[in-house]
């Protein structure tokens, strides 16, 4: 391959309609008419015909022979027929024993698009297709949980290993894992059970007590707390403040405690008592003060949060969590199909049925039935009466029904992830023992983990590489 001199005139190397070219696809060569590449003139090798300089033609091509007038491709020859097949009959046509992958890369690169393949394999290339995409997910699923997990677990033992260090830290570390893993050993399974039974008892006492059949007067004829309800609280106060202050006095980094979510749950469902309690002492020594009262009834509500102490305890709960944080995009494509379904529908409701019904005649109250109508709930409260209205509503449900399921799959294969992570973790962790001092890490096989992460790295790599020249540039380098 010399490529000193292209042999046309002014150097350029531009062909006649009739010309032919020489082509050399990883040894298998072939001449091509110009006028049958001129057919599909955005493929590579029509593209050839109008490079005008050497460096323009080898943008296109690996090599290029000006005294043979050959190009020279570095590609799979094997593959090369079905290029040509292409350009002789305008169709792609795809064998059941080439690889899909491979096939596919290899017209991308001869720049032949998809829509091209004949309708007699179309059907079973894209379902091919489409199965090894998901294959390809799925692993990639498993290797993101393998990695992430095995990384959860190296914090896991590096928190362990801090105890080392510290005054009794063997003892301290046994409460630790006691108190943080509920499947650790017995008495953690016993801590466990306890802890759920006292929030859930707190939760009934607070429900029990908004109702009048358990309400209770005092003299002044004012509502008054059970005395029973009241010693149940202050049982589950204490429970709560022991569990935090013993989570706190052997954790292994005291300045970090409070990052993690859990601790600031076990934090935010006590708070509210103690705050409480310091407002009523307030107003009962300055009585200017009364309207902090209304303050205390509110934190009293706030009660309720101590619900989600049961995280701790349940894998479910956590990987929702964990989905709903890593989903915010997803989420929120939710919100706005709905913001912009609520308020295409609400204007139409309003304008077919503002003289017909009262309750429909604004379109913030048009907003408040569109809502309603879309997510599906179907209050009944507001309902059109005219023909108009009702066609408006069935388009509204139907709409909302699509709209609501979409984006659903995407967060529900995010929360598999995240389920079968934390289940991989959990094992992990209870298979855990430090009576010895730290041992391998338990189920992770380094080799794995470290392969994971260089061919996530090649794959990216890859992926920047086939993106990174743009038809933009390459066409300003061509002409």
């Amino acid at each position: 391959m010399t490529g000193q001199v292209l042999g046309t005139p002014g150097g350029g190397a531009h062909m006649d309609d009739n010309a032919a070219i020489r082509i050399n696809v990883g040894g298998f060569k072939k001449r091509l008419q110009s006028d049958t590449l001129s057919r599909f003139p955005e493929t590579r090798l029509a593209r050839l015909l109008h490079c005008q300089s050497k460096e323009s033609i080898l943008e296109l091509c690996d090599d290029y022979d000006d005294t043979e007038k050959e190009f020279y491709f570095d590609r799979n020859p094997a593959l090369f027929p079905y290029v040509l097949n292409f350009y002789n009959t305008g169709r792609l046509h795809v064998m059941a024993e080439l690889c899909i992958f491979s096939f596919s890369q290899e017209i991308e690169y001869w720049g032949i698009n998809e829509f091209f393949i004949d309708s007699c394999c179309s059907s079973a290339y894209h379902c091919r297709k489409m199965d090894q995409d998901r294959d390809d997910w799925e692993d990639r699923s498993d290797e993101g949980s393998t990695t992430s997990s095995f990384d959860e677990l190296l914090e896991f033992y590096s928190d362990a290993t801090k105890f080392d260090k510290q005054l009794l830290g063997s003892a301290r570390r046994r409460v630790w894992l006691m108190l943080d893993n509920p499947g650790y050993s017995v008495a953690s399974r016993i801590i466990s059970i306890l802890s759920i039974l006292v929030v859930l008892g707190s939760i009934a006492t607070m429900c029990m007590n908004s109702m009048s059949e358990f309400s209770l007067l005092d003299s002044e004829g004012q509502p008054t707390e059970d005395p029973r309800f009241e010693t149940v609280e202050h049982f589950g106060i204490g429970w709560f403040t022991l569990e935090l202050v013993a989570r706190f006095v052997v954790a292994p980094d005291l300045l970090h405690f409070f990052e993690h979510p859990l601790n600031v749950i076990d934090l935010v469902s006590i708070l509210p008592f103690y705050l409480t309690l310091l407002i009523n002492l307030v107003v009962e020594s300055t009585p200017a003060l009364a309207n902090l009262g209304r303050v205390a009834q509110v934190l009293r509500l706030m009660r309720i949060f101590r619900i989600l102490k049961l995280a701790r305890h349940s894998t479910g709960l956590r990987s929702l969590g964990a989905t709903l944080r890593n989903s915010y995009k997803e989420v929120g494509l939710l919100l706005l199909y709905l913001a912009v379904g609520v308020s295409f529908f609400s204007v139409m409701a309003y304008t077919v049925e503002k003289e017909d019904s009262e309750d429909l005649s604004t379109i913030p109250a048009c907003w408040w039935w569109a809502t309603v109508s879309m997510t599906t709930v179907g209050y009944g409260d507001v309902v059109p009466v005219s023909i108009a209205g009702k066609l408006t509503a069935s388009a509204c449900i139907l709409a909302g029904i699509l709209v609501v399921v979409l984006p659903i799959t995407l967060i529900f294969n995010k929360f598999s992830l995240f389920y079968k992570r934390q289940k991989q973790l959990e094992i992990a962790m209870r298979s855990c023992d430090f009576d010895e001092g730290i041992k391998e890490v338990p189920s992770v096989n380094l080799r794995n983990y470290y392969a994971h992460k260089v061919k996530s790295l090649m794959a990216s790599l890859s992926n920047m590489s086939r993106s990174s020249p743009s038809e933009h540039s390459l066409n300003e380098s061509i002409h």
